[in-house]
C-alpha cells in the first residue's frame, strides 16, 4: 500500500487533519438520486451545490457560500441504507485503521487516496459507521465547524466503553497539544476542543430496535434559524418527521429525507 503522506503537498494556509486530529472534520451523504437529494436539501436547508473535485457523481453543498457537506451518488448495485456519515481528522490514516482493527471493529472501505488526502470508512464495535480522514480540510475551516454540523451525537450501548474505544483510536484526551478533551456530564460523554462542544456520546442504544433513533449510530445535528419552518419544508419536499420538540440543548427535530437518511435540525441564535 502506498503510504506517502498527503500533507507534504498541502498549500500554505490550508488547515490539515494533523492540526485538529480527533475532531469531526467533514460529513457526507451517499444518495440514490443525486439531483433529487440536492433539490431536497437545497429546499430544506438552503444549500447550494457545486461540482466537487471527485467527479460528476459528487457535489459540494454550500450554505451562504461556505462548504458544509459532501453529497455523492450511491452506485446502483450497492443495496445499503442511505445515511449521513461523520469523518474524524487523523494524523495517519493507516495507523488509525490498524487501531480500529486491533480493537475488534471494522474498516469497511479503504484507506483510499483522493486528490487532497486519504480516507477510510469504518464501523465501531456496536456497528455505528464513521469515517477517518488524513489530509487537507475544507477551506475556511472555522466557518465550517461553526455552521455544519452544530455537533454530533453517538447513541451507543455504553457511552463510557465507546469513549474508551474512540479515545484510543482517535487520540482523544491524550498528552499531545491540541487534542480533543473528554468530560462527563449528566451520564453523557462530552467531546470538546478549544472550549467548543463537538459531540456527545449517550448510552442506551439497542442494535435490534426497529426505531432508528435508538440504534447504535452517529447522528448529525444541523443548526438552523427556525426548526419549525425547516421541519415543514422537509415534509413538503417528501421528508418525514420522527421526533420534534424542546431538548436541554434547544429545540430539535429529527427528520428523514426521501431516501431514508436520518438527520436532526437544531435551533441556533439569530
Amino acid at each position: 500500500m502506498d503510504k506517502k503522506p498527503t500533507t507534504t503537498q498541502t498549500a500554505p494556509g490550508v488547515t490539515t487533519s494533523r492540526e485538529v486530529f480527533g475532531a469531526p472534520c467533514w460529513i457526507t451523504l451517499m444518495a440514490r438520486d443525486l439531483p433529487a437529494a440536492q433539490a431536497f436539501y437545497g429546499a430544506v436547508l438552503g444549500w447550494d451545490f457545486r461540482r466537487a473535485r471527485l467527479g460528476d457523481d459528487f457535489s459540494l453543498a454550500l450554505y451562504e457560500g461556505t462548504p458544509v457537506a459532501g453529497i455523492g451518488a450511491l452506485a446502483p448495485a450497492l443495496r445499503v441504507p442511505v445515511a449521513w456519515t461523520p469523518y474524524f481528522a487523523v494524523s495517519d490514516v493507516d495507523r488509525t485503521a490498524s487501531r480500529i482493527r486491533e480493537r475488534s471493529a471494522t474498516v469497511a472501505v479503504g484507506p483510499l487516496r483522493f486528490p487532497v488526502g486519504r480516507g477510510a470508512l469504518a464501523a465501531d464495535r456496536d456497528g455505528a459507521v464513521f469515517g477517518i480522514w488524513e489530509g487537507q480540510l475544507v477551506s475556511d475551516w472555522q466557518a465550517w465547524r461553526k455552521n455544519a454540523p452544530a455537533w454530533l451525537r453517538l447513541r451507543t450501548r455504553n457511552a463510557f466503553d465507546a469513549a474508551i474505544f474512540y479515545g484510543q483510536v482517535l487520540e482523544w484526551a491524550c498528552d499531545q497539544p491540541g487534542c480533543c478533551d473528554v468530560d462527563y456530564e449528566q451520564e453523557e460523554v462530552v467531546l470538546s476542543q478549544h472550549g467548543q462542544v463537538l459531540a456527545r456520546l449517550s448510552s442506551g442504544a439497542v442494535d435490534t430496535a426497529p426505531d432508528p433513533l435508538i440504534q447504535p449510530r452517529w447522528h448529525i445535528h444541523f443548526p438552523v434559524r427556525d426548526v419549525a419552518a425547516t421541519t415543514a419544508a422537509a415534509v413538503r419536499h417528501g421528508g418525514s418527521v420522527l421526533r420534534e420538540g424542546p431538548t436541554p440543548y434547544g429545540t430539535e427535530a429529527t427528520l428523514l429525507d426521501p431516501d431514508g437518511a436520518l438527520f436532526t435540525v437544531t435551533s441556533r441564535p439569530h
